[in-house]
């Protein structure tokens, strides 16, 4: 892959091929290796590399933007000269705003050698470990490894010129009864490879599969539940992303007040709610600058129950007289030290919750979501796991779910269907919503 210096040299060179005013680069480029399998074989191994170049050119305030993959010098002036005709023909931007001059981006830790340069031969034994343990255990094991390390760049003709390196690295695992019957899941991400653990995450899913024999049916109705991190990481993604002070101020979110106002500086959530995003957390991956390009930074969104920030771009922020801040990444829900049993032991009788799946908006405003359980959910009673139940499509919000919490544990990398890696603990909480039987798996 490309280094900082040849990054930099790609990105001037493109740039001198630009006729108008305004120019800007953003610039991709990344590495894959993963392995597949299922039936307790593996079925697939690859490498993939990608490179995607996009270059916005603009003048009058009409912006054209081309994307492409090559970086011979034919391509690349094809690719500005079209980019250039394609802003003759745009629309005035109303929103527009200067392109920044250049910046000082942080140096985030996030690129791991090892994690860059691991292949088959280091996810397998991961990969062994599941497997073994599911023919012991007479179960089909089947999951996705994969890692992968890139870098991304950002230059404009004001002298702005940003470069990142990264490395990511995941494992999931299902294991099933050969009849379909019961499933059990699992999953780790981490920027290190060294961090991935595939026997226990093997032993998480098997004895959970095991134990999911013969569900019950329960009503669907509001239930407390204690959720496991990749279920609280699902939602609470969704929520981290959601503190756009335009869309308050415009009164489309949980943020805005009745008759107009935001209810910034207000106390909203329990005590022992505190949501930032943190660039800088060692355990998650992220970007050193934001979607409007300038430098990332920490921010708490919600301090013991109290919305502290709200999230302005460059145009928001200067039709508001305010400073810009960046919106929600690498999201980071505060926890306890308790455990995912310290949580069960306080519940008199709830559900426990794996994790949930193809989860959807309902409701913008209220950030009202909806999807399914998936991979095991159990009855609590009298703080104690007894009885495997149905899955079920539920109805809440994010909102609601941390107004409702009592309890929260240990936070801990976790990942769900839907959103990106969070640190996000387990938690316990009232009123959740189910609103019907799911008879799948």
């Amino acid at each position: 892959m490309l280094t900082e210096s040849q990054a930099y040299d790609l990105a001037n060179k493109i740039l001198s091929y630009s006729k108008l005013p305004e120019c800007q680069i953003f610039l991709w480029e990344s590495e894959e290796a993963y392995v597949r399998f299922a039936n307790n074989a593996i079925t697939t191994s690859g490498f993939v590399e990608r490179r995607t170049i996009a270059i916005q050119s603009t003048r009058d305030r009409k912006t054209g933007a081309v994307s492409l993959t090559e970086i011979d010098e034919p391509s690349l002036r094809a690719a500005v000269a079209r980019s250039e005709e394609m802003a003759s023909l745009a629309s005035v931007n109303q929103e527009y705003v200067e392109p920044l001059g250049p910046q000082e981006y942080p140096k985030l830790n996030k690129f791991h050698e090892e994690t860059a340069k691991a292949r088959s031969p280091v996810m397998i034994p991961h990969i062994r470990a599941i497997i073994d343990g599911a023919l012991e255990a007479k179960l089909n094991g089947a999951g996705f490894f994969t890692r992968s390390s890139g870098v991304s760049a950002v230059a404009n003709k004001r002298g702005l010129f940003g470069f990142h390196a990264s490395t990511n690295a995941s494992l999931s695992t299902t294991v099933r009864k050969p009849d379909g019957t019961s499933s059990g899941w699992a999953s780790q991400p981490s920027p290190r490879i060294s961090d991935i653990d595939g026997a226990a995450l093997a032993e998480r899913a098997i004895t959970k599969c095991l134990k999911w024999e013969k569900p019950k049916r329960l009503e669907p109705g509001k239930y407390a539940v204690v959720l496991e991190p990749a279920a609280t990481a699902d939602l609470v993604g969704f929520l981290t992303s959601n503190f756009s002070a335009r869309d308050a101020d415009e009164g489309r979110s949980f943020l805005a007040k009745k008759g107009g106002g935001t209810y910034l500086g207000e106390k909203l959530f329990p005590e022992i709610i505190t949501l930032r995003s943190d660039p800088f957390e060692p355990r998650l991956s992220s970007n050193p600058w934001s979607g409007d390009l300038l430098p990332n930074q920490r921010v708490t969104w919600i301090e013991k129950g109290v919305v502290k920030n709200l999230a302005y771009g460059r145009y928001w922020a200067a039709k508001k007289n305010k400073h810009p801040v960046p919106e929600g990444d690498s999201g980071v829900l505060e926890g306890g030290s308790g455990s995912i049993d310290d949580l069960i032991r306080t519940t008199e009788r709830g559900l426990l919750v794996t994790r949930f799946w193809y989860i959807r908006e309902v409701n913008p405003q209220t950030l009202q979501l909806t999807g399914l359980t998936r991979d095991t959910i159990f009855l609590i009673e009298n703080g104690k796991v007894t009885t495997p139940v149905m899955n079920f499509r539920f109805n809440e919000s994010p909102v609601r779910l941390l107004q409702n919490v009592q309890q929260l544990g240990q936070p801990v990398p976790a990942e769900g269907a839907e959103t990106s890696p969070t640190l996000a603990p387990p938690l316990r909480a009232t009123e959740f919503t189910f609103t019907s039987i799911s008879d799948a798996v």
